[in-house]
């Protein structure tokens, strides 16, 4: 448990990068989309989503108070539960078509569930009362 904050901090920061990369191939487009590129704009802009609660999550991490990471655990189980809807809607057949999925959809659904790993076993030292109890 000891580098539990730092492989957050490089799943995040992943998590981050995947946004960038295609998630589906939609050949009767002859387009790639990514976290932040749908045509016109259809699916959204689900990577501002995931780098915003990707960075309160990294400060989550960096701070050592109980609440904090009641917080995180909170914002961890967001992010899954937006993985898995932005999932379901990228990879969804529409007009007798299915998109094809691309690894970066694949490296979003594990990158999510390892956050929530992290989030759920939190580095926290609780400090010990010196009265002998």
């Amino acid at each position: 448990m000891r580098y539990t904050k730092i492989i957050g901090l490089l799943i995040y920061l992943l998590l981050i990068a995947v946004c960038f990369l295609p998630w589906t191939y939609h050949a009767d487009l002859h387009k790639n989309f990514t976290g932040f590129f749908s045509e016109n704009n259809i699916y959204g802009k689900p990577g501002k989503f995931f780098t915003i609660f990707s960075i309160v999550c990294i400060l989550c991490i960096g701070i050592d108070k109980v609440w904090v990471k009641f917080t995180h655990l909170f914002f961890a189980g967001v992010i899954v539960a937006y993985a898995l809807k932005t999932y379901h809607l990228y990879t969804s057949s529409y007009n007798a078509y299915s998109p094809e999925k691309l690894p970066g959809i694949y490296f979003l659904m594990i990158l999510s569930i390892l956050s929530l790993i992290i989030a759920v076993f939190p580095d926290l030292k609780i400090k010990q009362n010196k009265k002998g109890e």
